[in-house]
């Protein structure tokens, strides 16, 4: 399968229809649909549904596109490190998967610096639960990931960051509870919480609690800048940590740290035993050095 007729089909799923796909791309019609065809018959199944003059992937679509995308992430990631590799100077491109956290902000601050020493190197920065961002470290779709602590990354090399986390909960300032400057376990109990949908930091928290059966987890999320109607709209309080929303939280919400506090720390991962591109190794090294 070319990596052409790829990005032919992804122009495709992108635009709906055929003569817009081929205008994009700077080819004709029937070549475009001849094209498609032929990609059809190889994989042996449709592709597309046709309705009203438009076209929508079908099941067996949808998953090529994912695939599809990650194959071409691979493809111009690789060329454009054999490319840095045959320059004097550093030129690469990094890809960054970042949890949202207080050490966003470190992260920001050393690609800031990279880019003023080496204003050749591009980045992209994808962001997402700590689950979805080591998926796409394992694929090699991601060079270097921010996660935060709980995490199993026994499959990876990482730098401890010196900031920590102090984990809490997010509430409206209209809430009974907006007076307080800290909440317990007990204070807990009754109270619609909306909950990370990470499994690890789930368990933490029942351990922190000791209440797992009396607690009322109303629903769970994975970026916290969705929750915040709801915890304004008082329909539950969110398990947070607290740099997942300084200086992002609305007004009209309170950060209450849990007492007894919760603090854990935030790495910067990358798989063992993988050559890294040089622009990687010099970002890796830059943050080693600091710290």
């Amino acid at each position: 399968m070319e990596i052409r007729i790829l990005r032919y089909f992804l122009t495709i799923a992108e635009e709906k229809s055929i003569t817009q796909a081929a205008k994009v791309l700077h080819i004709t019609q029937p070549t475009l649909s001849r094209q498609l065809r032929e990609l059809e018959e190889q994989l042996e199944t449709d592709l597309f549904i046709r309705k009203n003059k438009k076209m929508f992937l079908t099941e067996a679509g949808m998953y090529l596109k994912s695939r599809a995308e990650e194959i071409i992430l691979l493809n111009d990631k690789t060329e454009q490190e054999f490319q840095s590799k045959s320059q004097e100077f550093l030129s690469g491109h990094i890809s960054i998967g970042s949890v949202e956290a207080e050490n966003s902000d470190t992260l920001a601050m050393f690609l800031e610096e990279m880019l003023v020493e080496h204003p050749q190197v591009t980045f992209n920065i994808y962001s997402s639960t700590g689950d979805n961002i080591l998926e796409r470290l394992d694929k090699g779709l991601l060079d270097v990931a921010l996660l935060s602590e709980p995490i199993s990354i026994q499959k990876y090399e990482k730098i401890v960051l010196p900031k920590q986390e102090r984990w809490g909960l997010l509430v409206s300032k209209d809430s009974f509870l907006a007076s307080k400057s800290q909440i317990s376990s007990e204070e807990l109990v009754g109270l619609p919480i909306i909950s990370p949908f990470r499994l690890d930091v789930k368990k933490m928290f029942d351990t922190w609690s000791g209440l797992e059966e009396k607690l009322t987890i109303i629903g769970t999320y994975n970026l916290i800048f969705n929750v915040f109607s709801l915890v304004e709209h008082d329909v539950g309080l969110a398990l947070i940590m607290e740099g997942a929303a300084s200086n992002r939280q609305p007004d009209t919400l309170k950060f209450l740290p849990l007492i007894p506090e919760i603090k854990t720390n935030c790495v910067l991962a990358w798989r063992k035993n993988t050559i890294l591109s040089p622009t990687t190794n010099v970002f890796i090294e830059k943050i080693k050095y600091a710290f």
